[in-house]
């Protein structure tokens, strides 16, 4: 049985994001989907909420797990038994950004594998920090997240 881990804030989840976790049920049998805490990052929403909110939205899909995890990447992955991970690459920004952490991890574990993910068309452009721009000054968030995820976003920045 195939099994990958797609890491990252979510903060929110985007249709973007469920791209990915679609395509990649295609692919893997099993996904879990990792709510990582960055300590780098400011988020929004709690770990408990990303993942709360990931859960929901990915309700038709039995095959997903949500958790959570700090620390490196590659010990969340030993732990849970996953060696692939699933990864998005929108730009060659994030390629060589992405390039050097796959190597980094290939270091750590050499059984660590990186999938990596063109996402569709119609979201190159999206990321959850657009996303929150858009919510705290009143724009319209259909376009960009799933009903649930634009009221949860509607709490943190009442127009």
């Amino acid at each position: 049985m195939s099994k990958a881990l797609y890491p990252g804030t979510f903060d929110p989840v985007t249709y973007g994001h469920l791209d990915l976790i679609q395509r990649a049920t295609k692919i893997f049998d099993n996904l879990v989907v990792a709510v990582g805490h960055n300590s780098k990052k400011r988020p929004l929403f709690s770990a408990d909420e990303r993942v709360e909110m990931i859960q929901e939205v990915t309700s038709d899909y039995p095959q997903i797990e949500v958790t959570q995890f700090s620390g490196l990447l590659v010990h969340c992955a030993k732990r849970l038994g996953v060696y692939t991970i699933i990864r998005s690459l929108r730009s060659t920004m994030e390629y060589e950004l992405e390039l050097s952490m796959a190597a980094a991890n290939r270091q750590l574990d050499p059984n660590f594998e990186s999938l990596y993910l063109m996402p569709s068309v119609e979201y190159t452009y999206l990321n959850s920090t657009i996303v929150r721009e858009i919510a705290e000054f009143g724009g319209d968030l259909k376009p960009f997240v799933p009903p649930q995820v634009a009221e949860k976003l509607r709490t943190k920045y009442p127009v």
